[in-house]
């Protein structure tokens, strides 16, 4: 068993997350009972999600997407009232950290698929970034287009859609977890051979073939499982208490 409001202050002070100016709170969003002695942790804190928490009993229900996203209606009414009131009737505080969960160079995301794909010399996609959301990782060995298509498919148990580029292997690799399909921009920049995201828009085909990046959509579900598990073991870790990981294989 641990205090809420410790695990929390560890969760901040670990990820940094005062530091990253982001799209929506990070930390506590919702405070359920002062005492924890289990964890439930998912990637985004959906009705399924939630009802896991409630069926195992946990205290509190760990994310990556969270809620009071930038942009979103204040009153809480609909699908996020209904998940609220879940949370709030059965005291299940929700704690949710979105960019600091994806930058950490240990616990993240990014973190998780470099560890993954075997990458190595990891270095910041922006070099001009504090804490940087993407990463630049090395191929132990040159691979040829589809046949790293291939590989990261069965690393991170997705179907990955492959935008081709010119270059015919790849060694040097962007990547970004989520929907940050953008940064292949960055990627250019920084002669990089391939660039991985989890989602992918219409205008990344054209991105692909004009910047000459090689482009990888991965899945943003898929390329952000890992963070949270990586979060709550080390909370497990620290505070000695239970936690298990809610799985809920969104194909997006």
């Amino acid at each position: 068993m641990a205090q809420l409001n410790d695990i929390i202050q560890w969760c901040n002070q670990a990820l940094k997350a005062h530091e990253f100016k982001d799209y929506a709170p990070n930390g506590l969003q919702i405070e359920g009972k002062s005492e924890v002695r289990k964890i439930v942790c998912a990637v985004t804190a959906s009705q399924d999600a939630i009802e896991a928490a409630v069926m195992q009993g946990a205290d509190m229900l760990l994310v990556h997407h969270g809620y009071f996203w930038k942009g979103e209606a204040y009153s809480i009414t609909g699908m996020r009232g209904k998940r609220i009131k879940t949370l709030i009737q059965h005291d299940i505080s929700l704690a949710a950290y979105h960019l600091p969960l994806d930058s950490h160079p240990v616990l993240g995301n990014n973190a998780a698929i470099a560890d993954l794909l075997e990458l190595e010399n990891i270095e910041a996609l922006d070099p001009s970034e504090r804490n940087p959301v993407g990463n630049i990782g090395y191929l132990k060995q040159p691979m040829a287009p589809e046949a790293f298509r291939a590989f990261a498919s069965e690393r991170l148990g997705f179907n990955a859609v492959h935008l081709p580029a010119a270059p015919a292997f790849i060694q040097k690799v962007g990547f970004c977890t989520g929907g940050a399909q953008d940064y292949i921009s960055k990627a250019a920049e920084q002669h990089c051979d391939a660039y991985i995201s989890g989602e992918v828009s219409e205008r990344t085909f054209y991105e692909a073939k004009e910047l000459n990046v090689h482009y990888y959509a991965c899945g943003h579900h898929a390329t952000e499982r890992y963070g949270v598990q990586r979060l709550a073991k080390a909370i497990s870790e620290q505070f000695n208490i239970e936690y298990s990981y809610f799985e809920l294989n969104n194909p997006i």
